[in-house]
């Protein structure tokens, strides 16, 4: 008799492990998402907030706002609300109310707007004196970009000396560049790439206060720009040799590489081939950006100018021109 019923004996314990009810969890806040955009605004800059969840349907429940203790916004399924940051110094508080069918969730957000600069040069670009504009990096050139934070702690600046700085190249996070008093960052731009963004998000110690900032710096190719260099008055800037420059009598014809590095051109890591009508002319002396051009009486003609520079430890960073002259 034993025997006989032992197998039905096995199938009802089977079935019983099937049956076990099933065990629901509370509501916990840690189930709801806030997405902030931007995630440092500036004063006054417009501000989305969304409420997210792989656990709750956000769509079926009632969603309350509240700015600063003020009701302003209560419907079923309002996930996002839409606000204008305060002045800098200032902050909102932004409450959202989730009613769950398991309780009541509160997600509390603190806005507190900053300003966040950004400026940038080529470190080591060359560029002929006088010039207002900016030196732009070329190929495996070295970029430094300043950070320049202004956080307001009621009416006090904080001073960004004291700030921390996370800095990322192309999206990803630069550890070994990134730190406590880092307002600045230094790069090589690659020469397989038109250009580079740049963030950071500048920090309190105690995390209080943010901002941050990106910006896409682009890489530009070298260019040579013929002058004139005159005995008594010295290099033309002002005017730029144009194609068909008349030459009369002896002239000195000089070569500015902008943005070809190193700034100092008499360095001799930069190769100078000068040519006239395709002949190799030897540039004596140490400033090899300057070329002496004599014109014999009683001829006359076009003749073609061509200079170009090299860069013995840049691979990719090379720059020419060509000009033709008539004398």
């Amino acid at each position: 008799m034993r025997l006989r019923f032992l197998p039905l004996y096995l199938f009802i314990i089977s079935v019983g492990i099937f049956v076990l009810p099933f065990m629901t969890k509370a509501a916990s806040p840690s189930s709801i998402s806030v997405n902030i955009a931007p995630e440092s605004p500036a004063p006054r800059e417009n501000v989305n907030i969304t409420l997210t969840s792989y656990i709750n349907n956000l769509d079926s429940v009632l969603i309350s706002w509240s700015v600063d203790g003020k009701n302003v916004l209560a419907d079923i399924g309002k996930k996002s609300f839409s606000f204008n940051a305060p002045d800098a110094g200032q902050e909102t508080k932004i409450v959202a109310n989730i009613a769950l069918p398991d309780g009541n969730i509160e997600k509390t957000i603190i806005i507190r707007p900053a300003i966040m600069t950004l400026l940038w040069q080529a470190e080591d670009s060359y560029v002929p004196p006088f010039y207002r504009g900016k030196t732009l990096p070329t190929p495996e050139s070295n970029v430094r970009v300043v950070a320049m934070p202004e956080v307001k702690n009621g009416s006090q600046v904080v001073n960004p000396k004291n700030m921390v700085y996370a800095w990322k190249k192309d999206y990803n996070n630069d550890q070994t560049n990134s730190g406590y008093g880092k307002n600045f960052y230094i790069y090589i731009n690659d020469y397989l790439d038109d250009s580079n963004n740049i963030s950071v998000n500048a920090s309190t110690t105690d995390q209080s206060y943010s901002s941050s900032a990106s910006i896409d710096i682009g890489t530009y190719q070298p260019k040579i720009i013929f002058y004139k260099n005159d005995i008594n008055l010295g290099t033309l800037w002002e005017q730029a040799l144009s194609n068909g420059h008349k030459i009369i009598g002896d002239e000195i014809l000089e070569a500015a590489p902008y943005f070809l590095s190193p700034q100092d051109l008499r360095i001799p890591i930069l190769t100078w081939d000068w040519s006239i009508n395709n002949v190799f002319v030897n540039s004596s002396g140490t400033r090899k950006n300057l070329l002496p051009i004599k014109v014999q009486q009683g001829i006359s003609g076009t003749s073609k100018i061509k200079l170009e520079i090299n860069n013995t430890y840049k691979l990719f960073e090379n720059a020419k021109k060509e000009i033709n002259v008539e004398f």
